[in-house]
């Protein structure tokens, strides 16, 4: 009968174990976001859920979606796709309004946990009520940005959605991905290893970004050199004329940053001063000449700390580099 008891009470510690181990293994599964593999990072699941986010920065929305956590709302959501590209908003991410006056009836009707921002709009801060706020900076306060100037901003995002787990572990993967991005464009283009990147404006007016900007840690970490005019101002970047371009060294390839619409190409081709550069976005095989070495990247914000470095690794090594290539 004692062995009988044993054996029974063994049995039941054994059940109960099962539908333990079961239930947990439930609530993880149901905690974990659902994952865009094209744009996010995988990162080990959480058993605590993550918080309900309304951001009006895109940086801020772009980290989170890149960490797998992607915002309940944010701002001038129709605008990201163009300026900011990737990693993409899912559908269900609703759109406020703008990102500096977003629409207090829609943003009332959102269930929230809490509102992350930065200092910029600081000024919406009254309508968000009884919610607490979180002012996070992703970018470097240094005249040169590092790496390390990024680690902390991006810890903090974690602990404010409840995962640092996954905050550590997307800042892991991350610089081990732009490090082999780097190492596939090295192979891809040897001499390549100065490049200076802008934006335009118009046909005459550009912006440069500047070593501030986090161009200047990914591309460090790609193990290629920025090449910049003068310090840039809080947003990375400074404002410079078409033909100080003039300026670059022929060893140095020029990244153009869209958006950028094809009346503005097409003025640009039929700039005396453009041609008197020696730069073409069409690349002609036959001709001898093969004009200064060029390429055009997608959108790439320069605002989303980590997740706009791993946009623009991923960019650059699959960049179609035009002109002279061999310097």
């Amino acid at each position: 009968m004692k062995a009988m008891s044993l054996s029974i009470r063994l049995f039941g510690t054994a059940c109960l174990g099962l539908v333990l181990s079961s239930c947990h293994s439930s609530d993880a599964t149901s905690s974990a976001p659902a994952l865009e593999t094209q744009n996010t990072l995988t990162q080990p699941l959480s058993v605590q859920s993550p918080s309900k986010v309304m951001t009006p920065d895109w940086g801020i929305a772009a980290t989170l979606t890149a960490m797998g956590y992607p915002p309940v709302a944010i701002g001038d959501k129709p605008f990201y796709k163009e300026w900011v590209g990737k990693p993409i908003i899912p559908a269900t991410t609703y759109d406020v309004g703008t990102r500096y006056q977003p629409n207090p009836e829609m943003f009332s009707q959102l269930d929230l946990d809490v509102v992350i921002d930065t200092g910029f709009y600081e000024h919406l801060r009254p309508m968000y009520g009884d919610l607490p706020i979180h002012s996070i900076e992703l970018s470097s306060l240094n005249r040169v940005a590092k790496w390390e100037d990024f680690i902390e901003p991006t810890l903090e995002l974690g602990r404010s959605i409840r995962q640092p787990q996954a905050a550590q572990h997307y800042l892991d993967q991350s610089k081990n991905q732009i490090t082999q991005a780097g190492h596939t464009f090295h192979t891809r283009y040897p001499h390549i290893k100065k490049l200076a990147v802008v934006q335009f404006a118009d046909t005459n007016n550009l912006r440069m970004f500047s070593y501030n900007s986090l161009f200047q840690p990914a591309l460090n970490a790609m193990g290629l050199e920025l090449v910049a005019f003068a310090d840039g101002n809080q947003w990375g970047f400074a404002p410079i004329m078409l033909g100080d371009l003039a300026q670059l060294d022929d060893d140095t390839c020029l990244v153009v940053v869209e958006p950028i619409g094809d009346l503005l190409k097409l003025e640009l081709e039929s700039s005396l001063v453009w041609q008197r550069l020696g730069y073409s976005f069409e690349d002609d095989p036959k001709s001898v000449d093969k004009g200064r070495c060029l390429t055009l990247l997608p959108a790439t914000w320069n605002n989303s700390g980590v997740a706009s470095m791993n946009v623009l690794a991923d960019r650059l090594m699959n960049a179609t580099l035009v002109g002279n290539t061999d310097l």
